[in-house]
């Protein structure tokens, strides 16, 4: 896109600058070289690009459609010179044989003339669109026809010189390309021009939302005719294309005050709110629940005493039987030990008999308490060890 200067108050927007030395670099005479190689080979089919669609016959173009152009159909119904009714009777009943296009000229709905010059029309206005630089490669359908049939089909040298004369026209009146695709909106010029009938049609359907290709259907004219209309209205400062509109801000209750946001501090600054703050309660002691009080000791419980049976001797279940002697094994074969003589048997108390008690050593005797550096008690213990000696 050009970039335009701001011009004086009271005169129309200054066109931007032209460099006439790259005019043949900028429309280059091959605008499709899929397109001529179809043409010398004389091909039959449809070729599909990114912006239309273009028909061929014997390598000749027979019918363009693009969505930026209004199609025939509009061309013949906007202005009253076909019913849509009989268009539709007419598409309907078309076939191979039989297009629709001759169907309308044989039922006398069409004269040949009338069909002739419009389809021109549409055809040129599509192509203009098909054959604009595209990004994306073209592809071709061999043996695709169209169900308008043929009407009059137009060599491929002719269809991209007309092409290019159109661009080239577009760039004289108005440089820049941005209100080709653009929704326009009214301008307030210093000094609005006086428009033309077709011009004030153009300017009475500016309303923000529309492109030209919508303003071109609404009037039933074709696109280009309409783009001319366009750019001249704004090298005069008629129209422009709309300004991208800016993201809404969200509205604010009229009877509240706007809701302050709220500071973030950093995390070292927080302090901790009373929910996460834990408070120890105050000391009350242990609970009765928790004292573990121990029992005095009254020494060991009958449970835990632990009293030795008296020796009755060996029971039943523990005296071993020997087993009768098999004769010994390979296995468990053993030299006889030595001769021994068996134990003394015990002899085990009655049960009705106490248990002999140990005997207790008498209390020394009142004499033995006196001092032993006593004479006297030195003497009597003599006596004493004499009398226990015999």
């Amino acid at each position: 896109m050009t970039a335009l200067r701001a011009t004086p108050a009271g005169l129309p927007p200054r066109l931007p600058s032209r460099d006439r030395s790259t005019a043949g670099e900028r429309a280059p005479r091959g605008l499709s070289p899929m397109l001529s190689r179809l043409a010398a080979e004389r091909a039959t089919g449809v070729l599909l690009r990114e912006c239309g669609t273009l028909y061929l016959a014997q390598g000749r173009v027979v019918h363009a459609e693009s969505p930026a152009a209004p199609g025939l159909d509009v061309l013949l119904t906007a202005h009253g010179t076909l019913d849509t009714a009989v268009w539709q009777d007419a598409v309907t009943r078309a076939d191979d044989l039989h297009g629709a296009a001759r169907l309308l000229v044989e039922s006398g709905r069409l004269t040949p003339g009338t069909l002739e010059l419009c389809h021109l029309g549409a055809l040129y206005d599509a192509a203009y669109f098909a054959l604009a630089p595209s990004s994306a490669p073209g592809r071709f359908r061999y043996g695709t026809g169209h169900w308008l049939g043929p009407v009059r089909p137009v060599p491929v040298a002719a269809v991209e010189r007309e092409t290019l004369r159109r661009r080239d026209l577009l760039h004289r009146i108005w440089p820049d390309p941005g209100t080709d695709s653009a929704p326009l909106t009214r301008a307030d010029p210093p000094r609005a021009p006086a428009l033309t009938a077709r011009q004030r049609a153009v300017v009475a359907l500016l309303d923000g939302a529309r492109t030209a290709t919508d303003i071109a259907r609404a009037l039933g004219r074709p696109a280009f005719h309409t783009l001319v209309d366009i750019r001249r209205l704004a090298a005069a400062g008629v129209l422009a294309p709309r300004p991208p509109h800016p993201t809404p801000a969200r509205p604010q209750h009229p009877d509240r005050e706007p809701t302050p946001q709220r500071p973030h501090p950093e995390p070292a600054d927080r302090e901790p709110t009373p929910q996460r703050t834990r408070t120890e309660p105050p000391d009350r002691g242990p609970t009765p629940q928790q004292t573990r009080t121990e029992p005095p000791h009254w020494g060991p419980t009958p449970q835990q005493t632990r009293t030795e049976p008296p020796h009755w001797g060996p029971t039943p279940q523990l005296t071993r039987t020997e087993p009768p002697d098999r004769g010994p094994t390979p296995q468990r074969t053993h030299p006889d030990p030595p001769d021994r003589r068996p134990a003394p048997e015990r002899a085990c108390p009655h049960p009705a008999d106490p248990p002999s008690l140990p005997v207790r050593p008498r209390p020394p005797a009142p004499a033995e308490r006196l001092a032993p550096d006593d004479p006297d008690v030195a003497l009597l213990r003599r006596v004493r060890d004499a009398l226990e000696a015999l």
